[in-house]
């Protein structure tokens, strides 16, 4: 138990409804006492149940592994129920992530921009025969070390933090940034991708692929599963600029 007397919270919140389009943005203030281990998401929650009914905010999970919760936290592309008020000043600043579609509020759609970026990078195992698929057949067996570096790369919960924290996509639409950059990287490393180094530099060995990259770290920074994104975009540099001299 303690005696301490609650901060009194102040969030400010980016308020708009592009489905009516005639009421400008603006910036909602709400205050309220922070509780023990509150995040966020409980904050939000708060202020939806007690202020205004009408907040837009995403949530699934509750616990950093579905993605919906992203958003700008004082600047920084991050997910709401893995903040913890405590860690944060009183004075707290909230905005969805650019880039993405806005439903209203805080609620932004990644799903067709996650979408059209698999399909653009074709992000499923090539098999030499895609036409026959033996759904009998056993998986060949992979080395341990193998399968948990492929793992590592799997982690991406595709929350469009990286893209949001991105200065290179900020500017270019078409760049397919970390989280792409980061499938690419997955299927070059499975034995059971059949492409070869061509295919992959077709993809992305462009300025809106690998060579578009700044290295500003943006993306590592901003990635809430602290996936060594920089290390796989380093990989994927050697193996594109190879080519490109091959070409």
């Amino acid at each position: 138990m303690t005696n301490e007397t609650p901060r009194l919270l102040k969030i400010s919140i980016l308020r708009y409804n592009p489905q009516i389009p005639e009421v400008k943005p603006s910036v909602e203030t709400y205050e309220l006492e922070e509780g023990d281990g509150m995040t966020l998401f409980i904050a939000l929650n708060e202020i939806r149940e007690r202020f205004d009914p009408s907040l837009k905010f995403d949530f699934v999970c509750r616990a950093g592994i579905c993605g919906s919760c992203s958003m700008l936290i004082n600047g920084k592309p991050t997910l709401a129920c893995r903040t913890l008020t405590a860690n944060l000043d009183e004075e707290i600043n909230l905005a969805p992530l650019p880039l993405f579609e806005l439903i209203g509020d805080l609620s932004i759609h990644t799903g067709n921009w996650m979408r059209g970026l698999n399909e653009r990078l074709e992000a499923w195992i090539h098999e030499e025969d895609q036409k026959e698929v033996d759904f009998d057949r056993l998986e060949e067996k992979m080395e341990p070390a193998l399968a948990e570096e492929i793992y590592e790369t799997d982690r991406c919960i595709e929350c469009g933090c990286c893209v949001a924290g991105c200065g290179t996509a900020l500017m270019r639409n078409d760049f397919v940034g970390a989280v792409g950059l980061n499938k690419i990287a997955r299927f070059r490393l499975d034995p059971r991708d059949k492409r070869d180094d061509s295919d992959y530099y077709d993809i992305i060995g462009d300025e809106d692929g690998i060579f578009g990259c700044m290295s500003l770290m943006g993306c590592e920074d901003s990635c809430p599963k602290e996936l060594p994104l920089q290390s796989k975009l380093a990989y994927l540099r050697r193996k594109m600029v190879v080519m490109k001299d091959e070409k």
